[in-house]
């Protein structure tokens, strides 16, 4: 992604916790980005949102920090450090809402060139109780989202 990100991350050491601060017209706000495992070993969801005070990620709050583009360069970073961590493993989001879903659904169309030259990208399809995992296709509304890190 050819965006702005902000610089000072902390990482944990196992590469599972990002943490930064968002800063703009509303403040300065923390923002985490967590890696957890599903109960799939090899597939890992991806958590992103405000710190809160007991450590756990707000997702549902909208800050309109007016730094939007940047914070999304920050995440895609922090998904290429956690898959250089972990090659092996697929990365799944989605959004807490339509909009996030068709948010994160745009900057993956916007940013398509670039990603696919290092990751495989697939649109998660959601039925009654099954979700299927199929190429992503540009303008197709997915339930979410999944990358895994091609052979480096």
């Amino acid at each position: 992604m050819n965006y702005e990100k902000y610089e000072h991350i902390i990482a944990s050491p196992d590469k599972l916790e990002f943490q930064f601060i968002s800063e703009g017209p509303k403040g300065k706000i923390t923002k985490v980005i967590q890696f957890t495992q599903t109960l799939h070993e090899e597939i890992y969801n991806l958590a992103f949102g405000n710190l809160k005070s007991d450590g756990c990620v707000d997702d549902e709050t909208t800050n309109d920090n007016g730094d939007r583009n940047k914070i999304l360069a920050t995440v895609a970073g922090a998904v290429y450090e956690f898959s250089s961590h972990y090659p092996d493993k697929f990365v799944f989001f989605c959004g807490t809402t339509p909009q996030r879903t068709r948010l994160y659904r745009m900057a993956l169309t916007i940013n398509m060139e670039a990603l696919k030259n290092d990751f495989r990208i697939y649109g998660v399809l959601r039925g009654i109780d099954t979700f299927e995992r199929v190429a992503f296709h540009k303008g197709v509304d997915y339930f979410g989202f999944m990358v895994k890190r091609k052979k480096m």
